[in-house]
């Protein structure tokens, strides 16, 4: 499936980035370069002057009264409360619509690449593009775990573009399908509605959401990820699949070396292992808001959709009371 995004390579931007990417080993980056830049710059738009201006006129009351701080972590949840969404709805148009992508046997879901699929790629790129430029600017405020956060999801990102595994870049930003979810969670907290019966039917979508897209069906996708990267270490496409139109960026030279299966794979295990501890904790949260008699939430359990999403959380303590 040819690329759907709405502009087309801007020619001298694509010579620009080129040669660099062709010595860094990432041959279909100058195709989605505009992409990325792109969304960096939509999501710049949306975290100032988008959030600031639509935030005050929706809750005046509580957004007005923030502290800078507060008020760029709330600015910073507005950004991944549209990022998700867009690139859900996306992700989920292109698993349905790519017929090149899903009819790829296992070398080409290693190698193979579609123009759609490499969209979703530039476009989770972009996020994490502005996510570095303004927690670099904001260090007081999100702190180095969240900037490092950026740089290694950049990085991952990145190497799809080699291409690498290009196939199950749409599955895992399904991921995300439960981050909407976190982020009502998290404003909800915010605009004083710990405890009320809306949250608690948010709760139990945000647990299935979690649950299902990340627990069940991505750790399934992992092991079926991981069978493939095996598969692939250290040998090379077979003469009939480099035929195929999804093939055009394998040559000879393609392989997996073992440092780019063991950063995947690390990457994947670490990142899996976090969402069975988030679930974890998710359950303790939501169950702390709505059972008598529990000690008050703190800032550190009402930020815990920060956590999940990637997005830096507030640690200052700070009770809250529960409202029916």
């Amino acid at each position: 499936m040819r690329d759907p995004f709405f502009i087309a390579p801007i020619p001298w931007l694509t010579g620009l980035v080129e040669p660099w990417c062709q010595r860094l080993g990432l041959p279909t980056l100058p195709l989605h370069v505009h992409e990325v830049l792109a969304a960096a710059l939509l999501y710049s738009v949306i975290f100032w002057p988008l959030s600031p201006i639509i935030s005050s006129m929706l809750a005046p009351r509580h957004y007005a009264k923030l502290p800078r701080k507060r008020r760029l972590n709330w600015d910073a949840h507005v950004v991944s409360m549209f990022q998700s969404v867009l690139i859900n709805g996306l992700a989920i148009w292109v698993l349905l619509a790519d017929d090149e992508r899903r009819s790829m046997d296992w070398e080409e879901r290693v190698w193979g690449y579609t123009g759609a699929a490499g969209m979703i790629q530039a476009l989770a790129a972009g996020y994490f593009v502005w996510d570095l430029f303004v927690t670099s600017l904001n260090l007081d405020v999100f702190g180095l775990g969240t900037l490092a956060h950026a740089i290694a999801a950049l990085l991952v990102y990145a190497l799809g573009f080699r291409p690498f595994v290009n196939y199950y870049g749409c599955i895992f930003i399904l991921w995300e399908l439960s981050t909407p979810f976190l982020n009502v969670h998290w404003f909800m907290d915010k605009l004083d509605m710990t405890g009320t019966r809306a949250q608690l039917y948010n709760g139990f979508l945000l647990l299935f959401s979690f649950f299902s897209c990340r627990l069940l069906y991505g750790t399934y996708q992992s092991l079926l990820a991981f069978r493939d990267i095996l598969a692939a270490i250290n040998s090379h496409p077979n003469p009939g699949p480099r035929a195929s139109p999804v093939m055009a960026f394998a040559n000879d030279d393609s392989t997996v070396p073992y440092w780019l299966a063991a950063v995947y794979l690390a990457s994947n295990l670490t990142l899996n292992g976090l969402n069975f501890y988030w679930f974890v904790m998710m359950i303790k949260a939501v169950r702390k808001r709505f059972e008598p008699g529990k000690q008050p939430i703190t800032e550190v359990e009402v930020d815990l959709a920060s956590v999940a999403s990637g997005v830096s959380s507030d640690r200052k303590t700070q009770p809250q009371r529960r409202r029916g």
